[in-house]
């Protein structure tokens, strides 16, 4: 069901990434967890930045919208104690994608633009959640907004733009 994206070589040079770095394999997944905690839950994904700040998950609501969810761990904290505005915007990135996810079957897409309101703080251990809806999905830019909650108070609400791509030849 997903497209299978690799490092993109620099045209001509024979086959070395454009930064120097090494080809890398990043299969997107789409598992169901099986037991423990978030059994039930879908892993997807397989983008190496949010696997290392994750990890993330999502089910199908009852009303039929998917609802994302992190645990907010030590490694997602800042100095005061409470979650990284830089780990709760990873997270709401990733959300977008999920949140998106039919409006983009069959194409790569980019964020194109994000705004986000930080409403609410995030203690450790807390339960995260998200929802959203798609606003408008068009030819080529698909509009989404979502609210990021814990304990039923929010967090931050955001929309972004997400840029339909493809990929490029050779």
């Amino acid at each position: 069901m997903f497209e299978r994206a690799t490092g993109k070589p620099f045209a001509g040079d024979g086959g070395e990434l454009m930064d120097g770095g090494d080809t890398q394999a990043t299969g997107w997944r789409h598992e169901v967890i099986e037991d423990g905690p978030w059994a039930g839950w879908f892993a997807y994904g397989n983008d190496p930045f949010e696997d290392h700040a994750g990890p993330f998950y999502y089910r199908v609501g009852d009303d039929g919208r998917r609802v994302c969810a992190m645990r907010a761990e030590a490694k997602h904290m800042n100095g005061g104690g409470f979650m990284h505005g830089g780990a709760i915007m990873t997270f709401a990135d990733y959300c977008l994608f999920v949140i998106a996810k039919d409006a983009l079957t069959d194409s790569r897409s980019v964020t194109a633009t994000f705004n986000g309101e930080f409403v609410g703080a995030v203690a450790p251990g807390s339960l995260v959640e998200c929802t959203g809806e798609v606003v408008k999905a068009g030819r080529r830019m698909v509009f989404v907004r979502g609210l990021m909650t814990t304990g039923g108070e929010p967090v931050m609400s955001f929309s972004a733009v997400l840029k339909k791509t493809s990929a490029r030849a050779g």
